[in-house]
């Protein structure tokens, strides 16, 4: 049975830990799996030295080398997917099966910018005889990353993966809550020879982090994921700097259900994508606008399918959902189902926590649910659907754009002119038609409105690790 990972800092090449630390918990059970390291000023000092240091080198280290340690790394973690899954387990409740495609989730954003960086090529720009245009794109710097705790080793990885091959250098603050998946991350890229200073990991007190590290000259780039107002605090710090961002924030998807697609498998594959990462995903599909035509026969498969769901310890093979991540989402919950059935929604599956060891709470399922509910304009970011009745997919359409966020959003139909009809007037960075997949390695990710600006993953994803530098020659004076 593999163990939860001794926690450190990682600077400049070297492992340190210091005196003041923050319990990490196992939410299954409420037991201190691990002690935090919390960095003081002078490990953040030494980060940002050892950043500037590794740029030099790192940059100036050929596309090819740079993808080869970085692929070496992916391979190590491979070979210690049973490690890293079990401590992402721990730490989070996430079920072990899907701890481990986690990880293989992870080790795929390094693989593809890997190769993608060896192709960011420039551009020759026709011009007059006698003088060259020319563009090349450069490393932007270093980066400052932040990653939050729902994703423990994919998210911090789809950030260092896209910094490290246009040729940066990292300083990443992970989740303190989740903390092993970066460890694990920063521990591969040691083993497989990436030079001191290039990626350095440090955990503490977010703000106190963010507000060190974003002011310093050094720092040319931020990239977060978390919520839209701490994003918005982030963005407004680094506008006072002259600094661009990269943001991915929160979202609220909606899911449109046409009325020529089966009700019973589209109830039963709903269900089954809420309830992964117990919902605590910023794509999570959530706000279900189903056709009347199948209306009801689509509630209950999905309702009956959610209540079905296996919710136990995540470390247990069979479980399918484990507990959310902490008492403050269960509270969160709890309070948003009280608050939709007190204003006339109807409860079909859940809406309370089970048990009083461990964060668990049950799938929930809520049913014509009137607009001045709370849930209808606040993430739950927990296993909570939302499904209502429509007319039209006119009316779907409009209740899906009345949020202000706008990061993933889904459709259910057979038909071509309802997709392009979606396509064209869906507000969200990505639009997945018959699946609840919002993204792999080699596609763009990220919102519009609300939910932040930017991309990551894939060609796109790449080019905010770097800058265009043009060239102008004239071939004599």
């Amino acid at each position: 049975m593999p163990t939860y990972p001794e926690l450190k800092l990682y600077v400049a090449g070297e492992w340190r830990s210091t005196a003041d630390t923050i319990p990490v918990l196992n939410p299954a059970n409420d037991s201190v799996i691990g002690a935090l390291p919390v960095a003081r000023t002078s490990d953040l000092d030494d980060a940002l030295a050892a950043a500037e240091h590794g740029l030099k080198i790192w940059s100036r280290t050929a596309p090819r080398a740079r993808a080869e340690i970085m692929l070496r790394a992916s391979a190590l973690l491979r070979e210690r997917n049973e490690e890293v899954a079990f401590a992402i387990t721990s730490e989070l409740g996430k079920p072990i099966r899907q701890a481990r495609q986690e990880v293989i989730r992870g080790c795929e954003f390094f693989e593809w910018d890997a190769g993608e960086a060896q192709r960011t090529y420039g551009h020759v720009i026709p011009s007059e005889p006698g003088i060259r245009y020319m563009t090349v794109h450069q490393p932007i710097g270093t980066v400052a990353a932040f990653s939050p705790w729902n994703f423990p080793m994919s998210q911090p990885a789809r950030k260092i993966a896209g910094a490290l091959a246009a040729g940066c250098s990292v300083i990443l603050k992970a989740a303190e809550e989740t903390p092993a998946g970066a460890l694990h991350i920063a521990r591969a890229f040691h083993d497989a020879g990436l030079p001191p200073g290039v990626l350095n990991l440090v955990f503490g007190v977010p703000s106190d982090i963010s507000g060190y590290l974003i002011p310093h000259d050094q720092i040319r780039m931020i990239a977060f994921t978390g919520s839209t107002v701490v994003g918005r605090h982030l963005t407004g710090l680094a506008s006072q700097h002259g600094k661009p961002v990269l943001m991915e924030l929160g979202g609220h998807a909606p899911v449109i259900v046409c009325d020529d697609v089966d009700p019973h498998q589209a109830g039963i594959l709903g269900a089954t994508r809420k309830v992964r990462n117990a919902g605590q995903v910023c794509t999570s599909p959530t706000r279900f606008f189903v056709h009347e035509n199948i209306f009801d026969r689509f509630v209950d498969a999905f309702a009956t399918r959610a209540a079905a769901t296996v919710t136990a310890d995540g470390i247990e093979e069979s479980t399918e959902m484990g507990p959310v991540a902490n008492a403050r989402r269960v509270e969160a919950l709890t309070a948003l189902s009280e608050d939709a059935v007190t204003k006339g929604a109807r409860l079909l599956a859940g809406g309370h926590r089970i048990g009083t060891k461990g964060q668990f709470f049950l799938p929930t399922v809520l049913v014509d649910v009137p607009q001045n509910a709370r849930v209808m304009q606040e993430e739950p970011f927990g296993p909570m659907a939302i499904i209502n009745r429509v007319a039209s997919l006119d009316e779907a359409i409009t209740q899906a754009n009345a949020l202000p966020y706008g990061l993933a959003a889904y459709g259910m139909t057979h038909s071509a002119a309802n997709v392009e009809e979606m396509l064209n007037r869906v507000e969200a960075g990505n639009l997945s038609i018959n699946t609840l997949e919002a993204s792999v390695a080699e596609t763009p990710f990220g919102g519009v409105k609300a939910s932040g600006f930017g991309r990551e993953g894939g060609q796109s994803g790449l080019s905010h690790y770097t800058v265009i530098k043009t060239l102008s020659h004239r071939m004599a004076l």
